[in-house]
Formats: C-alpha cells, sequence, structure tokens
C-alpha cells in the first residue's frame, strides 16, 4: 500500500513568515514593502507633490517679525533696568518752596467788584538733592483770590546747586482787575484780613554730571490753604498774618 504521508502536495508552496522571498526567487512572490526611504515617500522626487510658492515668503516674514518683537522687548527692558538703576543712585526729589513775606501796598477794592494793588513774595528754594543740579527755565506765579486770578508775573530763569538754598523775590501788580468775589474782599477787608493765593508753575531740568532728564512742570501752591494779610478797613497795605508759610509742590 502507498504511504499517502509521504506524496508530495501539488500547488503554490506557502509564503515565508517573514513577507520576503528566498534568495534566488521571483514570481509568484509578493514584492517586498516599500520601504520609508524609497522615493514614493520622498517629497521632492514625489510626482504628485506640488509645493506652495508662498510658503517660504510667509516663513520669512514671521521669523523677521519675530526678530523685531524680541528686539523691542529686550531694548524696553534694557531702557526700563538703566532707568531704575539710575533712579535707586539719584534718587530725585522735588525743589521745596517757602513763603518767608507776603507783603500788600495800595490796596482798593471798588463797588463794581474791581481790585488794584501791589503784592510782593519772598520765597525760599531748596533744592533737596545732594546729585543733581536743578535749572529753572521758566517760572510764571500768580495771586488768586477763591479761584479769581488777580494778578500775574514771571520769575527770572536761574540754577540751583546740590542741597542749595535760594531766596527769590516776585512781585505783582493789579490796576482795576475784575474779580467775581470783589464784594467779599472788600467784607474781608472790614474784618481786618484778606486771605490770597500764591500759585506757580515752573519749566525744571534734573542735571547729575552728563546725565540730563527731561523737563518736568512743577505745580506750587502757597500754602495748601490761603495767605491771611492782616489790613485795616481804612488802610491800604498789609503783611502775612503767622509767619513764613510751606508750600506744596506736585509733578
Amino acid at each position: 500500500m502507498a504511504d499517502h504521508n509521504n506524496r508530495p502536495v501539488t500547488g503554490y508552496p506557502a509564503p515565508p513568515a517573514n513577507g520576503y522571498p528566498p534568495t534566488g526567487t521571483a514570481y509568484p512572490y509578493a514584492a517586498p514593502p516599500p520601504q520609508p526611504n524609497s522615493s514614493y515617500f520622498n517629497v521632492s522626487s514625489n510626482p504628485n507633490y506640488y509645493p506652495n510658492p508662498n510658503y517660504n515668503n510667509n516663513q520669512q516674514r514671521v521669523t523677521f517679525l519675530r526678530r523685531i518683537v524680541a528686539v523691542l522687548v529686550a531694548s524696553i527692558i534694557i531702557f526700563g533696568t538703566i532707568i531704575f538703576i539710575m533712579w535707586l543712585i539719584l534718587r530725585p526729589q522735588v525743589p521745596q518752596f517757602r513763603i518767608q513775606t507776603f507783603t500788600l501796598t495800595n490796596f482798593n477794592v471798588s463797588s463794581n467788584n474791581l481790585v488794584s494793588g501791589n503784592w510782593e513774595a519772598l520765597y525760599d528754594v531748596r533744592n533737596p538733592n545732594d546729585k543733581i543740579v536743578l535749572y529753572f527755565d521758566h517760572v510764571e506765579a500768580a495771586v488768586f483770590y477763591k479761584g479769581d486770578s488777580i494778578a500775574e508775573t514771571t520769575v527770572a530763569p536761574f540754577v540751583q546747586g546740590k542741597k542749595n538754598e535760594t531766596t527769590l523775590k516776585a512781585s505783582f501788580a493789579a490796576l482795576n482787575a475784575y474779580v467775581d468775589n470783589g464784594n467779599e474782599i472788600g467784607r474781608d477787608k472790614g474784618s481786618g484780613s484778606v486771605e490770597f493765593n500764591l500759585r506757580m508753575v515752573a519749566r525744571v531740568r534734573f542735571k547729575a554730571g552728563a546725565w540730563w532728564a527731561r523737563r518736568r512742570i512743577l505745580k506750587i501752591y502757597c500754602p495748601d490753604l490761603n495767605l491771611a494779610v492782616g489790613v485795616g478797613n481804612n488802610s491800604t497795605r498789609g503783611s502775612l498774618s503767622g509767619g513764613a508759610k510751606n508750600c506744596r509742590v506736585g509733578l
């Protein structure tokens, strides 16, 4: 009897387990799968790949803008750091103002709210900084009564050294200046004292060595409330009551 177990099997052999044909064999074995480094995966040799001509230009613009922003941010940080360090070293302070005397002559108030008179203010200016020189380029001053300006003047420019104190004089004159509250001035004069305000605006530069700060506008109020000038009912003269007064200085 023939041995069926040893009979040769006809047909195609089973494919190898690794998917590759044995060495030296060909069809009907399947071709090996394409490798990742084949030309199909290479976009430069792929016939189905169509490059975008604007892609590189857009990328260059984005990169350029990012660099510009980075430079601006770095410049702001560096500049701010320098300013902060200089502030720590210099510690700039605003000047101090103090009214020593405030006199009034030729004072007259008419029945139709017209005011005439001459005012003279003597005040001290002190530079509290020990590393900064102050340059007062322009100073304007005005005498007020309850918010109404009566007389104005300009003070000559001056320079103030470190820890220096300067005494200045401001003279004001009014001839028939109209004041809304002129009748109240008359009543105050009858009580023996009239309260005025002295306000100043100064344009100042700060200098420390070769370093210049930008101009600052100082606003000076002398004092925070009023300057009481003692003047009799039948008198045309008066002077500051209560001694010297400190002024408030702001930027």
